[in-house]
C-alpha cells in the first residue's frame, strides 16, 4: 500500500513539473527587433518593457484590419493610463502614405511603425496574415497570439489580468 502511494506522488508530482514546464514555455521572450515609427523615431523590443503590449501586424489593404482599429482605439484609451500600449506594425508592402492617412483619418492614438524589409514580421515567426497580434506581458515575454480578430471581451480581460500582476 505505502508504495502505490508512493509511486501516486512520485507520478503527480512529473506530471506538475511537465505542466510547469509547459506553461512556463507558452511564455517566450518576444524578438528583440528595432522598430521605426511614421515619424523616424527608434525604439526596441527591450524599450517596451514594464507596459503591457500588444504588437499588432496589420495592412491598409486588409479589410479586418481597418474593422478592428476602432476597437484597438477603444482599448488603448482604456488601459493607456495603467500601462498598456498598443505598437501597430504595418506590413513591408504597405505605402508609408497610406499607413499615414489612415492614422491620421482613424484618429488612432498608438504607435505606429513601418516594417520596411520585413524584418520585424520575420522575427515574430514569419508573420505573412493580418491581423496577427502578439500579447507581451510586462518583463517582454509573448503571453499570447492572435491571428485574426480578437474576441475583445476575452482580450480586455487577459490585459487587465496582465496589468494587476506585479513587475
Amino acid at each position: 500500500m505505502k508504495l502505490k502511494i508512493v509511486a501516486a506522488a512520485a507520478v503527480l508530482a512529473l506530471v506538475l513539473a511537465l505542466a510547469g514546464a509547459f506553461l512556463f514555455a507558452q511564455r517566450t521572450a518576444a524578438p528583440d527587433v528595432a522598430f521605426t515609427t511614421l515619424g523616424g523615431q527608434t525604439f526596441r523590443t527591450a524599450d517596451l518593457r514594464g507596459q503591457v503590449v500588444l504588437v499588432n501586424f496589420w495592412a491598409t489593404s486588409c479589410s479586418s484590419c481597418i474593422k478592428e482599429m476602432p476597437a484597438l482605439r477603444r482599448m488603448q484609451q482604456t488601459f493607456q493610463a495603467r500601462g498598456y500600449q498598443t505598437v501597430a506594425v504595418a506590413m513591408e508592402y504597405d505605402p508609408p502614405a497610406r499607413v499615414a492617412a489612415l492614422m491620421v483619418r482613424g484618429d488612432l492614438p498608438f504607435t505606429f511603425v513601418l516594417d520596411h524589409n520585413g524584418h520585424i514580421a520575420r522575427s515574430f515567426g514569419d508573420v505573412r496574415l493580418t491581423p496577427t497580434s502578439f500579447l507581451l506581458n510586462r518583463r517582454g515575454e509573448i503571453v499570447h497570439k492572435i491571428v485574426g480578430q480578437p474576441d475583445f471581451d476575452k482580450l480586455h480581460a487577459l490585459i487587465d489580468e496582465l496589468l494587476t500582476e506585479p513587475t
